[in-house]
């Protein structure tokens, strides 16, 4: 198994897993253009895609799920809250299967795992990725750690955790005060501080990968992601990734 990224941020999100001859997209937060052209950087034409999920409705995650559905002639999978979301604002995706979480799911070569997350959406969702050997846990968009969070994560052999911003530098910036509020609040986003104290408690011997994800980029800079998440495991800094937004991450072995 292995996963890479198109992009990660408030700009647009796409991520990739595959085993064996199953490539599931998780988000497209870019048109099928940018995707395409995102796609190819990793090696893959928008018509190698078999699926893809959904977490959730915001722009920035499901602004170009239909159309490159549409374009890659494959299903999604996304909770009945998103695609009512995404209906309403004439976005929805014409093939799609609805998920509930908890109730995992198999496409091709990959078991899928949906957990719900704290965020303000309309039942988000995020996703756990196993080919049975290994798992891959995916985190972004939560406001703050839940029991069922830690539990889903634990044991994974590769996570991409959330890395919104750090606190002192979101606090002191020029947002206006509803947004920040909005980004601190329980269904906002995780702070540095916030990923490295669950990586802490989750992390196993078996860990291989962990990537920080999701940075904004007025809030945080990778160098304070990294040593957060580094402190958390006592490792070099380098080892932490960074799925950043313009080049998204390169494929990853598991």
């Amino acid at each position: 198994m292995r996963f890479g990224c198109l992009g990660s941020g408030s700009k647009g999100n796409a991520w990739l897993i595959q085993a064996g001859g199953t490539r599931i997209m998780v988000d497209c937060g870019f048109g099928p253009r940018e995707a395409g052209k995102r796609l190819a950087r990793l090696g893959l034409d928008v018509s190698d895609l078999n699926a893809i999920l959904v977490t959730h409705e915001h722009g920035d995650h499901g602004r170009g799920v239909a159309r490159l559905a549409g374009k890659a002639r494959c299903s999604t999978w996304l909770s009945h809250g998103t695609h009512a979301m995404l209906d309403a604002s004439g976005s929805a995706p014409t093939s799609a299967q609805i998920v509930e979480a908890e109730q995992k799911f198999a496409i091709g070569d990959l078991e899928i795992t949906p957990y719900p997350v704290p965020h303000d959406a309309r039942e988000p969702m995020q996703f756990v990725f196993s080919d049975g050997a290994c798992r891959f846990g995916l985190l972004t968009d939560a406001g703050h750690v839940t029991a069922r969070m830690e539990q889903v994560l634990g044991g994974c052999a590769a996570l991409a955790l959330e890395c919104n911003h750090d606190i002192t530098r979101l606090e002191s910036g020029s947002y206006p005060v509803a947004l920040k509020r909005r980004i601190l609040g329980r269904y906002g986003h995780l702070d540095n501080d916030s990923a490295a104290t669950l990586l802490k408690r989750i992390a196993g011997g078996g860990l291989r990968h962990v990537v920080a994800a999701h940075l904004s980029e007025h809030n945080n800079t990778p160098d304070l992601a990294r040593a957060a998440l580094a402190g958390a495991l006592g490792c070099e800094h380098h080892w932490i990734g960074v799925a950043d937004q313009e080049t998204g991450l390169d494929w990853r072995e598991i």
